[in-house]
Formats: structure tokens, sequence, C-alpha cells
């Protein structure tokens, strides 16, 4: 059988981290966050949905942009919130 590729790959564009040192949201606002994630389309840094304030979640689904790869240290996977499956 063979698995199609996810068609939102097509946004991942090269980024740079808007906030290397944390999540943007959660920094704003002096919030903790468990992990990291990098959105692959702008470069936004959000917290992961074991956090309280779920960022990266709520980024992709008032941007649009579903692609975000782990940006914790020593992992390189990505996801896509759309499919809800790795991308």
């Amino acid at each position: 059988m063979n698995v199609l590729p996810d068609p939102h790959l097509s946004l991942v564009r090269p980024v740079t981290p808007r906030t290397p040192q944390g999540c943007e949201g959660c920094l704003r606002l002096g919030a903790t966050w468990l992990h990291l994630r990098l959105c692959l389309t702008c470069g936004h840094v959000g917290c992961c949905d074991s956090s309280p304030m779920r960022h990266t979640r709520g980024h992709a689904a008032t941007v649009g942009h579903p692609i975000v790869q782990s940006f914790e240290p020593g992992e390189d996977w990505r996801w896509c919130y759309v499919h809800e499956a790795m991308a």
C-alpha cells in the first residue's frame, strides 16, 4: 500500500524561529510551557498540547499554518494539525 505525503507539506518554508527562547504567547503572558513546537510556515514558536495554553494548536487553527516540528533538542518529527498525524 502506498502512503501519500501530507498535502499540507507544500506550506513548509525555510523559517527562523521568531522567539527561540520560548513560546511566543507564554512569554508575552508570563505563563509556562512543557514542550515547544515550531511552525514550519512562519517560524512561530508555541507550546504543545500538554502545556496549559496550547498556543501552537491555537496558532494553527487561527492562522491556518498546519505543519509544525518539535522545537525540542534532539527531536525532528513533524505534525499536521489538520490530519492529526505525523507529517
